[in-house]
């Protein structure tokens, strides 16, 4: 690999820690994106003639904390920023970073980016930009808005942290309850994107579920022995196993019940069925651990045949009591109907109808046309189906609900 293809390797490796450390070092995001392009912009012009440094992350801080101390001595808003934050730094006693060891205060910035006062999309977009190191329009493309709006977006979240004087820092251990929750919402949101598209040509987005595990691994290390991370984790490896089975070479659907299952990912299920023990053990469960458990469930199932379904259900019945939701409540209804029949899942599917969240969720309505098509209630099943078929999201989902509903209606016409 050459020397051009390496700095850029190391800088997305290295990027969240490197803006982790300028944030902590100079408190201004703007200042710190702005050093940090810089420093890659050295590193692109030196590392080829010079070679790549035996600590590459270690030279890219130090060069961009000159950068930024330059910036600073031209800017006299910067200037005394820098000035307050000094007097900041002292009174805590934060030791000044390390010129040859790049500190990692990556936790600091999964907080501050997700920061219960941000909108939801703008934790998810700070958190791709600023710990996912990519760009504007990378993270534009990622969620398929123009380039502007999620330009704007980055722009009004930065605004928000700045104007509320939104801290750089970890919570104190009385606000983690609250504030750890977000950071993995976010993080699962991502990742959501990713397994499942909302819209567009392709049912999954790979890069996007696999800079969302990325993420997730290092808040893992950052955090040990919070459980609920490492549900998180876990319910994200042992989702992200089944990738390659869940469409076939035409990109068109696989259901989990038909899909080959020597395809899963087996080491990633294997790690994701270790980090279950750890985010199950002492205490309650938690909703992601709980989530993981299902998830397990299924991975380590032979067949479909035996998949543990009165355990599924079980399990669907703890995450409904933690998390009350329509959404948990149709995901039990649909166990319900593999553990006791189609009646049964059915009669609680309909029992949510009124629900607004689920008044247009396609899967709830596609579940609903496959129960109906199943009980011989062709009427109401068509109808299922061509409500699903207008509520789909991404392309391969439209032409299964299409051809589903084809071969129904000739088979029953």
């Amino acid at each position: 690999m050459d020397a051009g293809v390496s700095a850029e390797a190391v800088f997305r490796e290295e990027h969240g820690r490197l803006l982790a450390g300028l944030v902590h070092r100079f408190g201004d995001l703007d200042l710190a994106e702005e050093a940090a392009s810089d420093a890659l912009e050295a590193a692109l012009v030196h590392w080829p003639v010079d070679g790549v440094p035996d600590r590459p992350g270690a030279w890219l801080f130090t060069t961009a904390r000159r950068r930024a101390l330059d910036r600073v001595r031209r800017d006299r808003v910067y200037a005394q920023r820098l000035a307050q934050l000094a007097i900041d730094t002292e009174r805590r006693g934060s030791p000044q970073p390390l010129a040859d060891e790049l500190p990692d205060e990556r936790l600091e910035l999964f907080f501050t980016c997700a920061h219960p006062a941000l909108a939801a999309d703008d934790r998810v977009a700070l958190i791709l930009r600023c710990l996912g190191g990519l760009t504007t329009g990378e993270v534009a493309r990622a969620f398929l808005v123009p380039h502007t709006t999620m330009a704007q977006r980055i722009v009004r979240a930065k605004k928000k942290i700045r104007g509320a004087q939104i801290p750089f820092r970890v919570p104190r251990p009385d606000e983690l309850h609250e504030r750890v929750p977000v950071v993995l919402g976010a993080l699962y949101s991502i990742f959501t994107e990713g397994y499942a598209a909302s819209s567009g040509a392709d049912l999954q987005r790979p890069d996007l579920a696999e800079e969302s595990i990325r993420l997730a691994r290092i808040l893992h290390r950052l955090m040990p022995g919070q459980r609920e991370v490492a549900g998180l984790l876990a319910l994200v490896l042992l989702v992200h196993a089944r990738r390659d089975a869940r469409t076939d070479a035409a990109g068109e659907i696989v259901l989990l019940d038909d899909q080959d299952r020597t395809r899963w990912d087996r080491e990633m299920i294997d790690e994701g069925r270790v980090l279950v023990v750890e985010a199950l053990s002492a205490g309650l469960p938690g909703p992601y651990a709980v989530q993981a458990a299902i998830a397990a469930l299924h991975d380590e199932a032979p067949d479909a045949e035996s998949t543990d379904w009165p355990q599924i259900v079980a399990l669907y019945g703890v995450l409904l009591a933690l998390t009350p939701s329509p959404l948990v409540a149709a995901n039990r209804a649909v166990a319900v109907a593999m553990r006791d029949g189609p009646a049964a899942g059915l009669e609680l599917l309909d029992s949510l109808a009124a629900e607004p969240v689920l008044r247009d969720h396609y899967p709830y309505h596609a579940a609903r046309a496959d129960l109906l098509s199943r009980l011989g209630r062709d009427a109401d099943a068509k109808f299922a189906f061509r409500r699903a078929s207008d509520l789909a999201g991404t392309e391969p989902e439209r032409r299964r609900i299409r051809a589903r509903l084809a071969a129904f209606e000739e088979g029953s016409g």
